[in-house]
């Protein structure tokens, strides 16, 4: 199965496939990943068609803000990765404020289509967000999943991951802020790119 799948940098010629993963998701289609990138003010406002608007100028800037990943030649998955620098909600949170002054990129956001769901690729998602970010000159990665053992109910969204998809990748819980939300790390091996003939 997992031959299957193929994982692409989330660029504007690929926006397409990524609105048909958004869209299949109802909270996706109207967020757009904002909640995570603007003022909390501006994300409600825009809820919906804002947002949508402004994640497709997210997407034409130069640095992908994630990955994409395709089932054969279907649009399957989304996972969110860039320098914490950018997110405006990480800068604003005390219970995700810096463990230290590390420079450090954020995992933060997955989605992933209906028909695909429960098929591990989600996981498949992160380990290509760690080359991705690795090779674009990260050093650490950092994350916020859901503690399925420490949240007070089954409602919790899935949207940052699982505690567990990211230990079980290699990530450490350096900070627990909040029950059910630790803060975890993984150590970036550096990888090169291959020069281009």
């Amino acid at each position: 199965m997992q031959d299957r799948y193929s994982f692409f940098p989330a660029t504007t010629d690929r926006l397409a496939d990524i609105e048909a993963v958004f869209d299949d998701c109802a909270d996706g289609r109207n967020c757009r990943c904002a909640y995570w990138y603007r003022p909390n003010a501006d994300y409600k406002a825009e809820w919906g068609e804002g947002n949508r608007n402004w994640f497709r100028s997210l997407v034409a800037e130069r640095r992908a803000p994630g990955i994409l990943g395709y089932h054969e030649n279907e649009p399957a998955g989304w996972c969110g990765v860039a320098p914490r620098v950018v997110f405006d909600r990480l800068r604003r949170s005390k219970p995700f404020a810096p463990v230290d002054d590390k420079p450090v990129w954020s995992i933060n956001c997955f989605i992933v289509r209906k028909p695909f769901r429960r098929q591990g690729l989600s996981r498949l998602l992160l380990k290509h967000a760690v080359e991705f970010a690795s090779a674009n000159g990260a050093e650490c990665l950092e994350a916020y999943p859901v503690d399925q053992a420490a949240r007070a109910s089954n409602g919790a969204e899935l949207y940052p991951g699982t505690l567990s998809m990211f230990l079980d990748a290699g990530f450490v819980e350096v900070a627990r802020r909040l029950p059910a939300r630790p803060i975890v790390r993984l150590e970036c091996r550096r990888i090169f790119r291959q020069p281009r003939d």
